[in-house]
């Protein structure tokens, strides 16, 4: 992928019909349904390595021309992802009670408890699959979405022709919050987080330094669920 985004890579993936967006929606919408069907049949633990494996493999068919490893920033992006990993805990950490609030546990938000049965959490392979997919899944899919595409589209829906980190006030905004809205009753510190990487974003003109700073953040956030047995952190 060059400095704009655009992919640069000849090797070989799915053909699909000229629509660029493709690459970037399509393994977010894959999981998005991953989530919807979870909700549905309630057989999240049976269901998570199906998702891990089913959306790996869109990335790697169908997103691996416009994805980079290139990080320009590695320090900052690891600093980053510490930092957000820090906003994420602290609120609940100082405030016992405070995500209980009705600003963040409401009928559209939902609850800040993990919906994981007891035996799951004792289940070495689902934690494996868990781990996995929060650490190398779910950074690549979103920044996809949300600052490869999304924030680009919001500026022009030929976003090709916008370049990686460019900003429009709306477009940094309403991403940020549509970013914030994904993440139920932790919206406030989602919101925080879609802030702090478009910033990243615009500072580093590189994906590849986003991907890696959502990566850190929930690496951090899995060993401190694993650690302390703070189950909400994995809805």
């Amino acid at each position: 992928m060059d400095e704009d985004g655009r992919a640069v890579s000849q090797e070989p993936g799915i053909r699909l019909p000229a629509r660029p967006w493709v690459p970037y929606v399509l393994p977010f919408l894959v999981f998005l349904a991953f989530l919807l069907l979870d909700r549905t049949t309630g057989d999240g633990v049976l269901l998570y390595p199906v998702r891990v494996i089913v959306v790996g493999l869109a990335l790697i068919l169908v997103s691996r021309r416009v994805i980079s490893f290139r990080v320009v920033r590695p320090a900052g992006s690891l600093l980053l992802g510490i930092a957000v990993y820090a906003v994420w805990v602290l609120p609940d950490t100082l405030w016992p009670g405070y995500r209980s609030h009705w600003l963040f546990e409401n009928a559209i938000m939902g609850a800040a408890a993990s919906s994981l049965p007891s035996q799951a959490r004792a289940d070495l392979a689902f934690i494996v699959f868990r781990t996995l997919g929060c650490v190398a899944i779910v950074p690549l899919v979103e920044e996809l979405f949300w600052r490869g595409w999304l924030g680009r589209w919001l500026v022009n829906s030929d976003f090709e022709k916008v370049s990686l980190g460019a900003y429009t006030r709306s477009a940094f905004w309403l991403s940020a919050f549509l970013f914030a809205s994904e993440h139920g009753p932790y919206w406030e510190v989602g919101l925080l987080a879609g802030i702090a990487y478009n910033w990243w974003l615009m500072r580093t003109r590189n994906l590849a330094d986003c991907v890696l700073a959502h990566a850190v953040t929930n690496a951090c956030l899995s060993a401190h669920v694993l650690i302390t047995g703070q189950w909400q952190y994995w809805l």
